[in-house]
């Protein structure tokens, strides 16, 4: 995909936006019990301490992400990528959107959750510095989840 990538910051009442977060919680529903479901609603994305974007080809909306603002620190939430755009590039573009506005936030660190099924994502995360650690926030152990955070400092 030689396409340039455009990153802003979206409604995920769009119909494109959701339609991308309905795919993602259709995958993260097929994958993982309800348990172990950690997805926002669209309602919680619209909220102001998250702020939501999205990747777009040509118009086309490929790819979605949200920053969470918590008390001192950022959550990644929502991150998704059309199948069609996997393996481009355009999850690592908005990882890095992320951590610039988080930066931009002032805050320390960014964290996030994901499932030890997702392979493609923690290889991601893990080449754009997150490492894993223990849970945080109103998370628990076990379970499917995986934990990482990347030092912003």
């Amino acid at each position: 995909m030689n396409k340039r990538v455009d990153i802003r910051s979206g409604d995920p009442r769009n119909p494109q936006a959701r339609a991308l977060l309905a795919a993602s919680h259709a995958l993260m529903q097929s994958l993982f019990s309800v348990e172990d479901n950690h997805f926002l609603s669209v309602d919680d994305l619209c909220k102001p301490e998250v702020m939501f974007f999205v990747a777009n080809i040509d118009g086309r909306a490929i790819g979605c992400a949200a920053l969470a603002l918590r008390d001192g620190y950022g959550e990644i939430k929502s991150m998704f990528v059309d199948p069609s755009a996997r393996g481009s590039g355009v999850g690592a573009k908005l990882v890095a959107k992320l951590e610039r506005t988080a930066r931009r936030k002032n805050l320390p660190v960014l964290c996030l959750e994901t499932g030890d099924k997702l392979t493609a994502a923690l290889g991601l995360y893990q080449s754009c510095g997150f490492s894993v650690r223990g849970p945080f926030g109103d998370y628990v152990a076990g379970g499917t989840s995986v934990f990482m955070q990347k030092a912003l400092g």
